[in-house]
């Protein structure tokens, strides 16, 4: 017999043991390696709008242009800034959406205490009246008649209703109809008739404030526009900017224009409306 054989079997042996030893042997778990996380200014890039992208994208390369031919370097932040944010903070609050909202709600009510007032049944008067809907309301108003066509109970229905719209005058609106779908006593018409009236007068006196609020926005964009103008002119004819265009003067006018756009940022923060607090709670809704 060849001692090659015994020699190979012993091998085979010694080999076997260790590959035991070695797979009954507790190993660590692996830690998952991290997840490279994208950038802050990516991810903000990101969220906003294509039209905006492109203004930032457009000021940037409009004040890199600048910044090579003159050599201020602070034209790199104003390009974006002047092209993508300012007209933001110049540009009336969307608070113009709100009250024609509020004033689509008092429409509709209005039309439903009309229709109420016949005798009918809270349910029919809310089907009767899809075809008068205002627009601003419509996709709410949809989906109400739609969870009242799949059976769903009128007080669920009406609550999701609310959360659709969304708002505390709809919620004044849909608790008034929740409590007469439930109690379905007499006297719901001339409540929503009232509350239709006091939604009116809501809506008179916002318009007002808002007529009010849009002066001082036109002063300051008119200001505003006449200053870029200015500088504008200066810097490309005039000496009298020239100091800007040192280091110290680029800090300098940072700081200027920084406290400028920071008393517009306050002006515009100031005419915003909070909305006021709801009294239904959200409820989940089906999609």
């Amino acid at each position: 017999m060849s001692p090659l054989l015994p020699g190979l079997a012993g091998a085979l042996i010694v080999a076997g043991l260790i590959g035991v030893a070695a797979g009954t042997r507790a190993r660590p778990t692996p830690t998952p390696s991290p997840r490279r996380r994208r950038p802050r200014v990516v991810l903000a890039l990101a969220r906003v709008s294509p039209r905006t992208r492109a203004l930032l994208l457009t000021g940037l390369g409009a004040g890199l242009v600048v910044a090579v031919v003159t050599g201020w370097l602070l034209a790199v932040l104003v390009g974006p800034a002047l092209l993508a944010g300012l007209p933001a903070l110049l540009r009336p609050p969307p608070v113009t959406a709100t009250i024609d909202r509020l004033e689509a709600v008092e429409e509709w009510t209005r039309a439903l205490a009309g229709v109420l007032v016949a005798g009918v049944g809270l349910e029919q008067a809310i089907m009767a009246t899809a075809r008068s809907v205002p627009e601003p309301i419509r996709p709410e108003v949809t989906r109400l008649l739609a969870r009242l066509h799949a059976r769903w109970a009128t007080p669920a229905a009406l609550r999701a209703f609310a959360t659709d719209l969304g708002d505390a005058t709809g919620d004044l609106v849909a608790a008034q109809l929740i409590m007469g779908a439930t109690r379905r006593g007499q006297g719901l018409a001339a409540v929503l008739e009232a509350l239709a009236e006091s939604v009116a007068s809501d809506v008179r006196g916002r318009r007002a404030v808002e007529a009010d609020r849009a002066k001082p926005r036109a002063t300051a964009r008119w200001v505003t526009l006449i200053t870029i103008v200015v500088l504008g002119v200066l810097g490309v004819s005039g000496t009298y900017v020239a100091p800007y265009g040192t280091g110290p003067g680029q800090v300098v006018l940072a700081l200027l224009l920084s406290s400028y756009v920071a008393t517009l940022a306050w002006m515009r923060a100031m005419t915003l409306t909070p909305p006021l607090p709801r009294i239904l709670g959200e409820v989940g809704v089906s999609p």
